[in-house]
């Protein structure tokens, strides 16, 4: 009891004593997330011991900055005991039953009844509950603290502690990068398992349903008609929209890169436009953003989701519209038309059971053309170059570049075979582009056909010490937000439209960086369909130029 009694008696720092905190955080409410880290560390072949050591001193860097921000007189120890026993029991569920507190089980635990929170508890929870979580609130709560002024020791102290934990950070960030870069993408679930990330998903769930009026969906473009025009020669159009994922300019060779990744479309005489920026630096950002009405400077991302976009207005005009899904979504971009989503069963020789390769979209294309009428208008939403596990999406057979990375955990792998790997996702969905355009061709004499790609964000591979994607876009590299941009149209198409093809190669050949981007989409697509409507912007149209009529 004495001894006991004397932790009460000694007084600390109220600044180390928040420093403590985010250790126990770290080292003891995180055991879940070092048990995760352990099972997917054991999977990889080789590991970096130095990154291995980073990882509690990153999180307990981390948490420091956060605890440090929030830790104010008064208040600060009831918000600390209140997060201490809370996380005590996330932390236990976590480690007992595999839970992650996500956004999905904010909604289950605020809609669960008393019976059902209570049936996951037993007496060794209450146990351990009251071992690492009250314990540890009574300490946090009765442990004396020094007397300090406000601002000479109490903000000055808060202020040392914050830039330390910043510098930790950074030195972390400079030798493991592509480390945590890596772990991160291959396990994406990873920051939801930390404690007490459920603070975040909890907010965000009370605010979304307790204090954000919803917003009401809004149509747009209700006026669309389809205006064909006066060259128009009768035959409907098959138009075919691709939506390419993680690729980036700089590994097309249509656009200067000194590899043969273009190889198949060669033949073809694709128009590619240069230096085209995406909207973002990942697919949530950039589909929903190119699909709307809105630009990346005004984007948000809530009236996106509510509001209708090209898809939407060119259905509207009367176009037949199919979404054929390959990628984990459509973004809400194609939610209101038909849509297929391919099933990832190993009967289909293209499919692992886990994903497709790209080519499985082509399965079945005659026949759902013909399901179709009139005018026809197909998004193809595919993997493309989907990372860190380049190398599922290609087949053996196209492993052009070598060697490549036959592995998930790309840090083990060389400059050299990342790479070879990537450039062979750009290589493969050339091939399927040059399949589908052969397609096109065999309805010649049926319609007037095109094709129309572009990604949705580009990719890092190891510039600078960047992998994958995802950064911030006021700090992201070209390679993230420049994004190949490519075309072809069969020769009745480009009379129909009245559609110069050298106008548009030269346009296209003397972009500059900020010319284009898929702010141009919409407009471009509404335009080049033949379809009026208020909402049309002439001045994004990139073809508008180019047409005689």
């Amino acid at each position: 009891m004495k001894r006991s009694a004397s932790i009460f008696n000694k007084e600390i720092n109220y600044n180390v004593l928040v420093f403590f905190i985010a250790v126990y955080f770290g080292l003891v409410l995180n055991i879940p997330l070092w048990r995760t880290f352990y099972e997917i560390l054991s999977k990889i072949e080789v590991v970096n011991t130095g990154f291995v050591i980073s990882l509690p001193i990153f999180i307990i860097a981390a948490l420091n900055i956060i605890f440090q921000i929030f830790a104010w007189p008064c208040l600060g120890r009831v918000f600390f005991s209140v997060l201490t026993l809370i996380s005590a029991i996330t932390a236990y569920a976590s480690y007992q039953y595999g839970i992650i507190f996500d956004y999905g089980m904010m909604e289950n635990i605020f809609e669960t009844n008393t019976g059902e929170a209570l049936s996951y508890f037993s007496l060794s929870g209450v146990i351990t509950v009251f071992f690492i979580g009250v314990i540890p609130c009574f300490i946090i709560l009765f442990i004396k603290t020094k007397k300090q002024s406000f601002v000479k020791d109490f903000v000055i102290y808060k202020l040392i502690s914050i830039i330390v934990s910043i510098i930790v950070i950074v030195l972390i960030a400079m030798f493991f990068y592509k480390d945590y870069a890596s772990v991160g993408r291959n396990n994406k679930y990873l920051n939801r398992v930390i404690n007490p990330s459920y603070v975040y998903t909890g907010i965000k769930y009370l605010d979304r349903n307790y204090f954000t009026k919803p917003i009401a969906y809004q149509k747009i473009g209700t006026d669309a008609k389809l205006v064909p025009t006066a060259t128009s020669n009768g035959k409907p159009t098959l138009f075919v929209f691709v939506l390419g994922e993680t690729a980036r300019s700089q590994n097309y060779q249509a656009n200067g890169y000194s590899r043969p990744t273009n190889q198949y479309t060669q033949p073809y005489n694709m128009i590619s436009f240069k230096n085209v920026t995406s909207c973002g630096t990942a697919t949530a950002v950039s589909v929903p953003c190119m699909f709307s009405a809105m630009n990346r400077s005004n984007y948000n991302k809530a009236i996106a989701y509510n509001q209708d976009t090209f898809i939407d207005i060119l259905h509207r005009a009367g176009i037949s519209m199919l979404w054929k899904e390959n990628d984990g979504g459509d973004k809400g971009a194609g939610d209101r038309v038909r849509e297929i989503t391919l099933k990832h069963g190993t009967e289909n020789p293209l499919c692992d059971g886990e994903s497709c390769l790209d080519m499985a979209l082509l399965d079945n294309f005659e026949q759902q053309v013909a399901e179709m009428k009139g005018n026809k208008f197909i998004t193809l939403h595919i993997m493309g170059s989907h990372g860190p596990t380049y190398y599922k999406r290609y087949p053996k057979d196209h492993t052009f570049f070598k060697p490549d990375c036959q592995r998930a955990d790309i840090e083990n792998c060389t400059t050299e075979q990342i790479i070879n790997s990537y450039d062979n996702t750009i290589l493969y969905t050339d091939y399927m582009i040059s399949q589908l355009i052969q397609k096109l061709q065999s309805y010649s004499d049926k319609y007037n056909t095109a094709l129309f790609y572009i990604s949705d964000h580009g990719e890092s591979l190891g510039e600078d010490g960047l992998y994958l994607h995802g950064t911030p876009y006021s700090l992201a590299p070209e390679y993230q937000t420049t994004v190949p941009m490519m075309m072809w149209f069969s020769k009745s198409f480009t009379q129909d439209r009245g559609l110069n093809l050298t106008c548009l190669e030269n346009i296209a050949n003397n972009a500059k960086r900020g010319d284009y981007s898929q702010d141009n989409v919409f407009s471009s697509m509404l335009g080049i369909m033949d379809v009026k409507t208020s909402v049309y912007k002439p001045q994004q149209d990139i073809f508008r130029q180019c047409r005689t009529n």
